[in-house]
């Protein structure tokens, strides 16, 4: 069978720059010619190329951003309706309201709330933010953020700085030279180096910005530097959140590891494959937001809030019916120790089956 993945992909590359817009999603040099370059339809955990070929996405469903699976007919039906009476208008949608209150509720510490529709804009705008509160230029962060100027900026002074932070080799033609030392990276886990940072450029740090997890989970040494600096220092931290949110806490990972963030950002999953992200944070950092231009017209659609609603709405379910089944299995053990019946444990199953996305 001709594969026409490769020669679609051929074609891509003469008109399109880099043949698409979305780096992981680039095919590797080694398997190109067979590899499932692109897809015809997905469905729950599955995709189809254009062949026709089904295969199983063990690549974090849509590189993270379906996590309640492809095609959820609850979220489709949540945008079908918007989509039916009109996604956007010259006035302003109540789910932007209704989705920031949401939000709002499930991280209790923070007061406001932005939208964007990627995650690099959501990056972007949380750095302005903090930039316009703090009144300093320079940002300290670890992780990866997105492709805007600010975060290849690292890359100026060396470019090999962002290498191991996810994507090696990142260019940064383009990227305005006085912007060099305005963006400072610093590994993830490395206390020592980030202290270094925080002792070179003594008052003039605005943030210190990182993923809370990739790989590996942030060592307990680290956490504490983070929490000691905040404290000590009156330096924001931002969370980006973009990946790690709502895959094993509702809300963000930072609440696993006890964190308090001044701004956290969230993204992917949050719509469940729909263009939403957010940026929530402490009102009076928060409110810097209107002291810099910061705007833009489809950030005012909803459908990405109408889908970011019923994707909260189905994992605050989840949640609710896996505390449940804990508490049950709870219960089941104590049970069992004193030979008690069997009937509890079918129901405990039912309700296992049943809290299956």
């Amino acid at each position: 069978m001709v594969n026409i993945n490769y020669k679609t992909w051929l074609s891509a590359l003469k008109i399109i720059p880099g043949g698409n817009m979305l780096i992981s999603k680039r095919p590797p040099d080694s398997l190109i010619k067979k590899y499932p370059i692109y897809f015809s339809k997905c469905d729950g955990s599955y995709i189809w190329d254009l062949n026709g070929k089904k295969y199983l996405d063990m690549f974090l469903m849509g590189v993270g951003t379906n996590i309640l699976g492809y095609n959820n007919k609850e979220v489709n039906r949540a945008v079908q309706k918007v989509v039916k009476t009109g996604n956007i208008s010259s006035l302003n949608s109540i789910e932007d309201l209704k989705l920031a209150k949401e939000l709002v509720k499930i991280n209790n510490w923070a007061d406001m709330v932005k939208f964007a529709r990627t995650g690099g804009e959501a990056n972007t705008i949380a750095v302005r933010i903090a930039r316009a509160y703090s009144k300093k230029d320079l940002i300290a962060f670890c992780g990866y953020h997105g492709w805007h100027d600010w975060y290849l900026s690292a890359n100026l002074s060396n470019k090999k700085n962002l290498d191991t932070h996810l994507f090696p080799n990142l260019r940064s033609s383009g990227v305005p030279k006085n912007l060099k030392n305005t963006s400072i990276a610093f590994n993830f886990n490395d206390s020592d180096g980030l202290r270094k940072i925080i002792k070179k450029f003594k008052n003039k740090i605005s943030a210190i910005k990182l993923e809370i997890q990739r790989s590996k989970p942030p060592s307990i040494k680290f956490i504490k530097t983070i929490k000691d600096i905040q404290k000590k220092q009156k330096i924001l931290i931002i969370v980006d959140e973009c990946t790690s949110g709502f895959r094993e806490t509702f809300g963000g990972l930072y609440k696993k590891f006890n964190i308090r963030p001044d701004i956290v950002i969230f993204g992917k999953s949050l719509g469940n494959g729909y263009p939403i992200t957010a940026i929530i944070g402490k009102k009076k950092v928060m409110k810097f937001a209107e002291k810099s231009f910061i705007s833009s017209t489809f950030w005012t659609d909803r459908i990405g809030t109408s889908a970011a609603l019923e994707t909260l709405k189905i994992m605050k379910k989840k949640k609710e019916l896996d505390q449940n089944f804990q508490s049950r299995e709870k219960n089941k053990k104590r049970m069992e120790k004193d030979s008690q019946i069997k009937q509890y444990t079918d129901r405990s199953d039912r309700i296992r089956c049943y809290a299956k996305i």
